[in-house]
């Protein structure tokens, strides 16, 4: 019986979590920290785009878009070992590539995959990447040595606003948008303002960095682990060690909130930032490449 390329429904989302736990799947770490609630509120949050390959009444594939921080991206393209597994893939990327809006998007590869040749093949070419960095917890760390005039404090209730002005300059455009504060109070409980750690110049927020539990990671592996981001500083204020000292603050705060271990994501190409972790303890636990497509 022939496969056939069918939209997402609600009641699918079971065979989509069990898809992006499989060897098949190289995607983000991130996906498998999800239960089946908090699955559907990220795809619904980000209006992710899901396609599957259906033979005999079976799931056998998926694909996803999504238009997001980064660009334009094929979240996933996993289909299961099948006597047609290719002419399924080819389908269903043809068919998620349909979404894309403005002429590029790219896809997210484990470094090292043997399966990056094939993403070339299909004029898919590498650009950049993500890091995904991590640290134990296990004492409190100095705060690197700042300027006199800087105070490290925690953002205050009534300062979202300021903090998102800051976020958004600091990463040159709109990373969170004013309510983002709130949200992550519904899905990462007990965080709240305190959790936001803010560096301040003469009245004025000048870079920030936001901790919070790792919700998903933690009821997944039984684990505590913390998770760190968004972090920015404001391009005239770098190199003045704020975002290193505001780092470790949030992991000692971390600490003292229980937590034995903390994650984030960084950028390939922040090589700044990536030295800066490394010398106060993360390591890269994973990698990914970008690999975009460029159409007409």
């Amino acid at each position: 019986m022939p496969f056939k390329i069918r939209a997402f429904e609600e009641p699918d989302l079971p065979f989509i979590l069990e898809l992006l736990k499989t060897p098949e799947s190289e995607q983000r770490l991130i996906y498998i920290h999800y239960g089946d609630g908090n699955l559907l509120s990220w795809l619904q949050k980000r209006r992710i785009q899901v396609l599957l390959a259906e033979e005999n009444c079976e799931i056998i594939g998926s694909a996803a878009y999504n238009d997001g921080f980064w660009g334009e991206e094929i979240e996933w393209l996993i289909v299961r070992e099948t006597a047609n597994r290719k002419a399924v893939e080819e389908t269903l990327l043809r068919e998620i590539e349909m979404y894309v809006k403005r002429g590029t998007v790219f896809t997210s590869i484990a470094r090292g995959s043997p399966r990056a040749e094939k993403w070339a093949q299909r004029w898919y070419l590498p650009n950049g990447g993500l890091n995904y960095m991590v640290t134990k917890l296990a004492e409190l760390k100095s705060l690197p040595e700042i300027p006199e005039s800087v105070l490290l404090r925690n953002l205050r209730h009534e300062e979202e606003d300021k903090f998102v002005q800051l976020v958004n300059a600091g990463f040159g455009f709109e990373r969170v948008k004013v309510g983002e504060i709130q949200k992550w109070k519904i899905e990462s409980p007990p965080f709240d303002e305190q959790w936001i750690h803010v560096a301040e110049i003469d009245g004025k927020l000048v870079s920030a960095v936001v901790a919070k539990p790792d919700i998903g990671y933690n009821t997944f592996f039984k684990a505590k682990q913390g998770y760190l981001g968004p972090a920015a500083t404001l391009r005239e204020y770098r190199c003045n060690n704020l975002a290193s000292a505001l780092t470790v603050r949030a992991m000692n705060s971390l600490l003292m909130q229980g937590m034995d271990s903390v994650c984030l994501f960084t950028s390939q190409t922040n090589t700044q930032s990536i030295t800066m972790l490394r010398k106060i303890g993360f390591e890269i636990k994973q990698s990914w490449n970008f690999m975009f497509k460029h159409f007409g």
